[in-house]
């Protein structure tokens, strides 16, 4: 397709803003006051153990709540279901457990990273196109965006006047991949005392803001991302699936595009072990994981897969009864 020369214009765009701050200082609060200021349904992706409903009293929202382990794949999912339910605001709360948290993609790659025959390159490989699909989730969505992400205190190692190596702080890091917050078209930290100041501001509306986030803050964003000509339709974005990982009867790591190539590796692998019950029941509890991920997308054919263990391990427990009764006789 040929290139193509336009003018710049500025068009009406959607929220995406990140709220980074330590536990307690009031991200799901200022993030709720930021939605409610924006109008509109409100949805509350919540990881942070049912917090988003202390907040109740203050606006009127719905609420999605993940529990661990913490996909990429179910944050998708609750962000589509309120993409298509109508909401003008998805807060996600935290993005943080996508990452860090139990079955987020840093515990995904250690496991993957320790399998053996892997090693960290090759699970990072993996890995990194999960995280992109979930950056995409939330870039493309046509809701308002709203993230919030725990902070952890940033050191570097410097020489003193005496020669000596002492730690300086140099600041909060998100708990997140490195640069997550520069997705997004604000990115304000909160501190202890509930105040926000701006780290990235494509808007222009927080130079020199230090203050609490109230609906006014809110209100101020939505004045300014409705500046503008209506932004051209957008055709709906092909849903890019992280690929489907399984551990073959070589103990190695594989992934698979599809869920059909998926499953035909996996009844593959059950037909192959069929006739050693021990080692289709020790290969089953290898792919436990895998099999609850993939579950979370594709259900039926992760039952079909188990459903051909359980025949033949049955079988196998049938026949080592039969031998028994024989042996007894």
């Amino acid at each position: 397709m040929a290139l193509q020369i336009r003018k710049a214009t500025r068009r009406k765009a959607k929220l995406r803003l990140a709220l980074l701050g330590p536990s307690g200082s009031g991200k799901t609060m200022s993030a709720i006051k930021l939605a409610a200021g924006i109008g509109g349904k409100i949805g509350v992706i919540d990881t942070e153990n049912g917090s988003a409903d202390l907040y109740a009293e203050i606006a009127d929202y719905d609420v999605i709540t993940l529990e661990k382990p913490y996909s990429v794949t179910k944050y998708r999912e609750a962000i589509s279901a309120f993409e298509q339910a109508g909401y003008a605001t998805i807060i996600v709360d935290s993005l943080t457990h996508a990452w860090s948290g139990a079955g987020g993609l840093l515990d995904k790659q250690g496991q993957m990273a320790a399998k053996p025959g892997a090693n960290s390159y090759t699970a990072w490989r993996e890995i990194t196109p999960e995280h992109n699909s979930l950056v995409e989730a939330l870039l493309a969505s046509p809701c308002h965006i709203i993230a919030t992400m725990r902070v952890k205190t940033e050191y570097v190692m410097e020489t003193n006047e005496r020669g000596k190596q002492v730690p300086r702080k140099v600041g909060m890091q998100p708990v997140q991949r490195d640069g997550m917050e520069y997705e997004f078209t604000v990115a304000l930290d909160i501190d202890a005392n509930h105040k926000a100041q701006a780290s990235k501001d494509r808007t222009t509306m927080f130079e020199g803001f230090y203050d609490t986030i109230t609906e006014a803050t809110g209100r101020q964003l939505l004045n300014w991302l409705d500046r503008g000509d209506e932004a051209p339709a957008a055709p709906p974005a092909p849903l890019v699936e992280a690929p489907l990982p399984l551990i073959g009867p070589d103990a190695k790591e594989y992934t698979f595009k599809g869920v059909e190539a998926w499953q035909k590796a996996a009844l593959k692998a059950v037909g192959m072990m069929s006739n050693d019950a021990a080692a289709l029941g020790m290969w089953q509890e290898e792919n436990r994981a895998h099999f609850t991920a993939v579950a979370e997308r594709h259900a039926l054919h992760v039952d079909a897969v188990e459903q051909q263990i359980d025949m033949h391990l049955s079988r196998a427990a049938s026949e080592l009864m039969d031998q028994e009764k024989e042996a007894a006789q």
